[in-house]
C-alpha cells in the first residue's frame, strides 16, 4: 500500500540500475516522488526509469560514477534542472571484493572499495546538502552493510569501507540535524541482488553457502531494503538521526 506522501518531492538514487537501488527507485515512485535513478550503465538506469513511467511515475536517468567528483556534480545538477530542487537521496552504489585475507587484497583493489564505497558516499553528501538545505530539510539514506557493524574474514576492504559508511553518516548527522536533514545509515544483510550473485558465485551450492549465514533461512529481497529507506525517509522516522540500521534477517544479531 501507497500513500504519495512524498508528492511534489524529489529523490536522487545512486546504484539505481538493478537490485536494491531499483527496488528503492520504484518505492519512492509509487510514494509520489520525482526520482533521479543514476547508475554507472546507461541501459540499466533507463530500464529503472520504463519501469517507474510504466507506474505512472516521474523519473529521468543519468549515468554517474561516484567514485568521480564531476559526474556526481553533473547528476545532481541535471536533477535539480529537471525537478527544481532535492528533498532525499539513497547513496546506494557500492561494489564488492573479492574474498581474500588482507595481505593478499590488491593495493588497486582496496582502492577501488574505498573510491566508490565511501569517497562515493561523501561526494555525494556534499553536493546533495546545499540543495537540500535550500528546500528547508530532508533526508539522506547511505547504504553501508552487515560488513559495516562487525568483521568478516576475507572482506577487509569491502568491511573497511563499509564501517567508513557508518562513521562518516554519523558526523553528517550531526553537522546537519539542526539544519533538518536527518542522515541516517542501512544495513543490509544477504540480499537477492545480482551483487549477491557474484559474491555466490551463482551456484545452487554457493547460495546455500551463503543462506546458511542467515538465522531466518532465506535471503533478503531488495523490496525489504527499500521499505526501510522509504521509512527512514518519511515523517513517521523524525526523531531517526543518525543511525545504522541493521536489516539483516538476524546475520548479525
Amino acid at each position: 500500500m501507497t500513500t504519495k506522501q512524498f508528492e511534489g518531492k524529489t529523490a536522487f538514487v545512486t546504484g539505481a540500475g538493478s537490485g536494491i537501488g531499483r527496488a528503492t527507485a520504484l518505492a519512492f515512485a509509487r510514494e509520489g516522488a520525482n526520482v533521479m535513478a543514476t547508475g554507472h550503465t546507461a541501459s540499466a538506469i533507463e530500464e529503472t526509469v520504463r519501469l517507474i513511467e510504466a507506474e505512472g511515475g516521474r523519473a529521468q536517468a543519468a549515468v554517474c560514477d561516484v567514485s568521480q567528483e564531476a559526474d556526481v556534480i553533473a547528476a545532481i545538477d541535471k536533477t535539480i534542472d529537471a525537478f527544481g530542487g532535492l528533498d532525499f537521496a539513497f547513496n546506494n552504489a557500492g561494489i564488492e571484493q573479492p574474498n581474500m585475507p588482507l595481505a593478499d587484497l590488491p593495493v588497486d583493489v582496496w582502492d577501488q572499495q574505498i573510491a566508490v564505497n565511501l569517497r562515493g558516499v561523501f561526494l555525494c553528501m556534499k553536493y546533495q546538502i546545499p540543495h537540500i538545505l535550500k528546500q528547508g530539510g530532508g533526508a539522506i539514506v547511505n547504504t553501508s552493510s552487515g560488513a559495516g557493524v562487525k568483521g568478516f574474514p576475507a572482506s577487509g576492504g569491502y568491511a573497511a569501507s563499509k564501517h567508513g559508511v557508518i562513521g562518516l553518516t554519523k558526523t553528517a548527522a550531526l553537522d546537519y540535524a539542526s539544519a533538518k536533514i536527518r542522515i541516517n545509515a542501512v544495513c543490509p544483510g544477504i540480499i537477492e541482488t545480482p551483487m549477491m550473485d557474484r559474491f555466490s558465485g551463482g551456484t545452487p551450492e554457493g547460495r546455500e553457502a551463503v543462506i546458511a549465514q542467515e538465522p531466518v533461512g532465506r535471503m533478503g529481497k531488495p523490496e525489504e531494503i527499500a521499505s526501510t529507506v522509504i521509512w527512514l525517509c518519511s515523517e513517521g522516522a523524525a526523531f531517526a538521526v543518525g543511525g545504522a540500521f541493521v536489516v539483516d534477517g538476524g546475520q548479525t544479531a
